[in-house]
């Protein structure tokens, strides 16, 4: 049985949708350009082009995953994020757009200088690597608690030809105590309450749940992150952590309390509270 590209489009897409996927259309060209190994022009250049039995036979197969509900990156076994591509597994969040933003603040504050950052809860490494791809003058340091984490972002370092970060297990800042201090800190933490029911739709589902929820209304690393942070920071070093869209308001009061200055939240390009920074002043 053979398919053309404009037919498996316009089917696939329509069966995805009908199962309650907001993503179908990005879904269905995503495999179908994996499956050709060819870039998303390719899809309107040649609609007429039929796929071979074994591209068709190949498409089946990971769409009837993507039917299941698994996430497109962990079909394909990588996800794009910045400039980098990045192997990604079960064991680790997927990297998605919106945390750019926090690649984008970081690298707005880090002083014209050669100067260290820390990755905390770093996963894939997509923040820790993004900040160093751009940054050949500073060191980064991605901690993990998971070994299979450290494991990953270490190949993603090597994979994308990046020397000057690296990875090592520790439970957030436990590992750290002989290292020098930071001019920045940055993390993407678990931060959804655990009765939030979006914890059972869609990608997240097959995500490990230790890297999304937290205590106290998903306010508990970030909690812990504020305690700590100044303790491996640099002067006028700053602190800035990725969080919920309604949860802006209750990090810059946490932080406040803690003695941080300079707070303050930063939107992402949908208008929502995203991501959260402070100075050690």
């Amino acid at each position: 049985m053979t398919a053309t590209i404009s037919a498996l489009l316009a089917d696939s897409t329509h069966e995805l949708s009908a199962v309650g996927h907001g993503s179908a259309a990005i879904d269905v060209k995503v495999l179908l350009c994996h499956v050709l190994d060819q870039p998303t022009s390719y899809l309107y250049t040649w609609p007429d082009r039929k796929l071979t039995a074994a591209q068709l036979a190949q498409f089946r197969q990971l769409f009837a995953r993507r039917l299941q509900g698994e996430p497109v990156a962990y079909i394909l076994g990588y996800r794009d994020f910045w400039t980098l591509r990045l192997s990604v597994s079960p064991a680790t969040l997927i990297p998605r757009p919106e945390t750019e933003l926090l690649v984008e603040q970081a690298l707005a504050v880090l002083p014209d200088k050669p100067c260290r950052v820390l990755d905390l809860g770093t996963g894939t490494g997509a923040i820790a690597l993004a900040i160093a791809s751009e940054r050949a003058d500073v060191t980064v340091v991605g901690v993990d608690v998971m070994p299979e984490a450290v494991l990953l972002a270490s190949r993603n370092a090597h994979d994308n030809q990046i020397t000057n970060a690296h990875f090592i297990q520790s439970d957030w800042f436990d590992a750290l105590s002989d290292m020098q201090p930071f001019d920045l800190i940055v993390s993407n933490p678990p931060y959804i309450d655990g009765a939030d029911p979006h914890l059972q739709q869609g990608d997240v589902r097959f995500e490990p749940a230790s890297a999304l929820v937290a205590d106290e209304s998903g306010l508990a690393d970030i909690r812990h992150i504020g305690a700590t942070a100044r303790t491996y920071l640099a002067a006028s070093g700053w602190l800035m952590v990725e969080h919920g869209y309604d949860q802006g308001a209750a990090v810059r009061a946490l932080w406040q309390r803690q003695g941080w200055g300079n707070i303050a939240t930063q939107q992402d390009l949908a208008g929502l509270d995203r991501v959260t920074v402070a100075q050690n002043v």
